[in-house]
């Protein structure tokens, strides 16, 4: 095994290994001692899912989160610049995408070290597969302002982006304001508008749903508390 940082996707729920990662990932995984999580319990709750087997207790752990210095990160990679192979697991997805990983990666970069990504779910790229939207050109915006004027503002500023530069717009809110969000744009966007919502991507209850802003109205879904991601187009 070629000694770099690797990028370790996760399940997005509560979803088998087996469905949605490859076996060679679970190789590449046994391999490495050392991994720079965003938390360290369900780090290792994967951990023991791709491996029942594994000793957690001989593996270092290096927390990751938005409050991380830029220095800390640094002094993480000490054992990849050592000669030992490094991993990086998000809390769901992919790392590095949408994830604080992006700052482990940059600075991999900048000290001439491997970095490979491995294959695994991404619910970005998979709703944009889903929706029937834009795949050539699409843009995510993680999450649109809590004041809701200010989200409104928002919204409309992506729904006009779609019809000037025909680009596919995507964002998520925290779960349990997804109600709201929903109801947000089938006020604020055009009849035309279409809005595709893709919630628990790769789960057994998997809901990917794409209908114009009109054919919405009255008929929401109840997607509280459930992971997802919004889609708007043209």
């Amino acid at each position: 095994m070629e000694v770099a940082l690797y990028l370790i996707p996760v399940t997005l729920g509560d979803t088998t290994i087996e469905k949605v990662l490859p076996s060679h990932n679970k190789e590449i995984i046994l391999g490495i001692k050392h991994f720079i999580v965003e938390d360290v319990r369900s780090a290792r709750r994967f951990l023991k899912k791709v491996e029942r087997s594994i000793n957690i207790d001989e593996l270092s752990f290096y927390t990751l989160n938005k409050h991380t210095s830029a220095e800390e990160i640094s002094g993480y990679l000490k054992p990849l610049l050592g000669g030992e192979s490094m991993g990086v697991i998000s809390e769901a997805g992919c790392p590095a995408v949408a994830d604080p990983g992006a700052d482990v990666v940059a600075i991999a970069q900048r000290k001439n070290l491997k970095v490979v990504p491995l294959v695994g779910p991404s619910s970005i790229i998979l709703s944009v597969m889903g929706s029937g939207f834009n795949g050539q050109s699409f843009a995510f915006h993680g999450y649109l302002p809590i004041d809701p004027s200010e989200r409104i503002k928002r919204i409309k500023v992506l729904e006009q982006r779609i019809y000037s530069e025909n680009q596919t717009q995507l964002f998520i809110e925290t779960p349990y304001r997804n109600n709201k969000m929903m109801e947000d744009i089938v006020k604020n966007c055009r009849p035309q508008t279409k809005l595709c919502i893709a919630a628990n991507i790769t789960c057994e209850d998997e809901y990917i749903k794409t209908k114009t802003v009109k054919e919405w109205q009255g008929k929401l879904p109840d997607l509280s508390k459930i992971p997802c991601i919004f889609l708007i187009y043209k």
